[in-house]
């Protein structure tokens, strides 16, 4: 599913970010993406996203070779990975429906198809009869739960998840990897970036650690 084979990132200010770093991710495989502040975790996701171009090596997501994309094929791409941030990233000025919907819109889906699907991922993480509220109207562990079914109601192959449980408490963090898990179970690719190490030790996955942008365990 996702495959870095022997990939560098060089920034002319700092040099090597990422140092022959491979990997080889499963289809339906939850890991953990660790490491100290500077390890590279960022660039890492950054190099997924095709937000940046590794300097040397491959990067493969669902047969296609990301390294070589052109720029017009990047948004087609990106509609392969469902995105998830530690600070949700909603539209504050947009309901819970909308903040769902918005890739669905984007992809072309019709009105009546949109409806049907956001309401069932929001059924599915907890969040059904909340798709008129507004983001601010809810805690914390609920807007988490719609960046999450926003990240993954067009059913992409891979989530994307940066820190999502930084900002919650054990039990929240927990129930969001709980959620993980039961997408992981039909087929979806899960990759988490996290600091929280008693959280990855609870999880009991597959653990991909960096350490001056080198892979050193994964």
């Amino acid at each position: 599913m996702l495959r870095f084979d022997n990939v560098t990132k060089r920034y002319n200010e700092t040099g090597d970010v990422l140092r022959g770093v491979s990997f080889h991710l499963q289809r339906g495989e939850i890991a953990f993406l660790t490491g100290h502040s500077g390890a590279g975790k960022s660039t890492l996701l950054k190099l997924i996203a095709v937000m940046e171009r590794c300097n040397r090596g491959e990067i493969w997501l669902d047969g296609q070779n990301l390294s070589h994309a052109k720029d017009s094929q990047i948004p087609y791409l990106r509609r392969k990975m469902g995105f998830i941030f530690q600070d949700y990233k909603l539209l504050q000025d947009r309901t819970v429906f909308d903040n769902v919907a918005l890739p669905l819109v984007i992809a072309g889906y019709g009105h009546q198809e949109t409806t049907r699907k956001v309401r069932a991922i929001l059924d599915k993480v907890g969040l059904a009869g909340k798709e008129k509220k507004y983001p601010l109207a809810l805690s914390g562990g609920e807007q988490q739960r719609v960046g999450i079914a926003r990240a993954v109601v067009n059913k992409p192959p891979i989530i994307i998840a940066d820190e999502p449980t930084g900002n919650l408490d054990p039990e929240l963090s927990e129930e969001i990897m709980r959620l993980f898990e039961g997408f992981q179970q039909v087929g979806v690719t899960v990759l988490i970036a996290s600091h929280d190490i008693s959280l990855i030790r609870r999880m009991n996955h597959r653990v991909l650690k960096l350490d001056h942008g080198q892979l050193v365990s994964g």
